[in-house]
């Protein structure tokens, strides 16, 4: 499975900057790089991160391998997005993408790749703090406000998730 971050989305939702201009710093890429390798190790899943070179960016796009992850900045005129789009254009199906961004996951779910939220990507990898993972784990396994309403004419469990469900949370468990 390849998958495919949308680093300033991911940076910004597990909250390794106060401020605009932190969320750009090189510390904060580098970390993320690091633990994105160390989730690479266990998990196995080859990892392209993707930032924004678009507006202070060479006039190429730049990929840079980082203790196993691959790690793109678009180009001058390019932003994150369009080249999100476009690995998952040629993955398809056999990709995993990580952003927010309705855009993207809209894009990559026509392209039949598995999408996850930011948030949901951060809490598996165990960077966000605590009780925000609480809300997030409580969210995931019990998903009761997307369970359908069931009449008295309805057989069968009405405690199990439509199948769709079921098949989604299957998948986001190999993450």
């Amino acid at each position: 499975m390849h998958l495919i971050i949308d680093g300033y989305n991911l940076l910004a939702t597990v909250g390794k900057s106060g401020a605009s201009r932190g969320l750009q710093s090189e510390t904060a890429r580098d970390a993320l790089v690091k633990t994105l390798a160390s989730y690479r190790q266990r998990k196995g899943h080859v990892v392209t991160l993707v930032f924004d070179g678009w507006q202070q960016g060479r006039p190429i796009e730049t990929r840079e391998h980082q203790v196993g992850v691959e790690v793109i900045y678009s180009k001058r005129g390019e932003r994150a997005d369009q080249v999100i789009q476009r690995l998952a254009r040629e993955y398809g199906s056999d990709c995993a993408v990580v952003s927010s961004d309705h855009e993207i996951v809209n894009y990559a779910k026509v392209q039949g790749a598995f999408v996850m939220t930011a948030q949901e990507f951060s809490a598996k990898l165990d960077i966000i703090a605590p009780a925000e993972r609480m809300i997030v784990h409580k969210e995931l396994d019990q998903e009761e406000h997307l369970r359908p309403k069931r009449g008295s004419d309805k057989r069968g469990n009405p405690r199990k998730l439509p199948k769709a469900l079921r098949q989604r949370s299957r998948r986001l468990k190999r993450f």
